[in-house]
């Protein structure tokens, strides 16, 4: 077997092994970082939906701060811990790091993947908003299925963008 695979394998087994150990025992419930995140989600998911011409809920309690809707809408969307992209951005990190490749390349790349995989969670809830104002019978499952499989992809992409044009050692010209 192919010792670079191998490797790759190893520490993306350990590094995600290492993550799940410290998301179950000290992050699962939620901390300051997801409280920022969601926060992120629900302000930059309402100045969308307002450029996009939707008048919003106005939610004035603190048990609401969290959810986010259209007006007259059958309800509102709630952004949850696990919906705010930090587990997305261990397993892209974990991903990265793991995949043989220069660390300078590497020191820009993962926070470039991190931004791209957090606008890309940003559409998701403005999508879902929109599905929830206009066939709220099809929330549920562009939620469970559609965004799951469009997210997951885009990391997979990047991943592969990395694998492809990346990771490798930039080339010195013959003269």
């Amino acid at each position: 077997m192919d010792r670079d695979l191998v490797r790759f394998l190893g520490l993306g087994f350990v590094g995600y092994l290492a993550w799940y150990v410290a998301y179950q025992y000290f992050l699962k419930d939620q901390t300051l970082l997801d409280e920022y995140l969601i926060h992120s989600m629900v302000i930059h998911s309402e100045w969308a939906l307002r450029h996009l011409g939707y008048a919003l809920y106005e939610v004035s309690t603190p048990e609401l701060r969290w959810q986010i809707g259209i007006a007259d809408s059958v309800g509102l969307l709630q952004i949850g811990a696990p919906c705010d992209g930090l587990v997305l951005f261990a397993l892209f990190t974990v991903f990265i790091l793991a995949f043989p490749g220069p660390a300078k390349r590497k020191l820009w790349f993962i926070p470039a993947g991190i931004v791209l995989i957090h606008l890309t969670n940003l559409l998701r809830v403005v999508s879902l908003v929109i599905i929830q104002y206009n066939r709220p019978q099809s929330l549920k499952f562009n939620h469970d299925y559609t965004w799951t499989v469009l997210v997951y992809g885009f990391i997979f992409w990047l991943w592969y963008l990395w694998a492809t044009r990346f990771s490798q050692p930039a080339k010195i010209a013959a003269a």
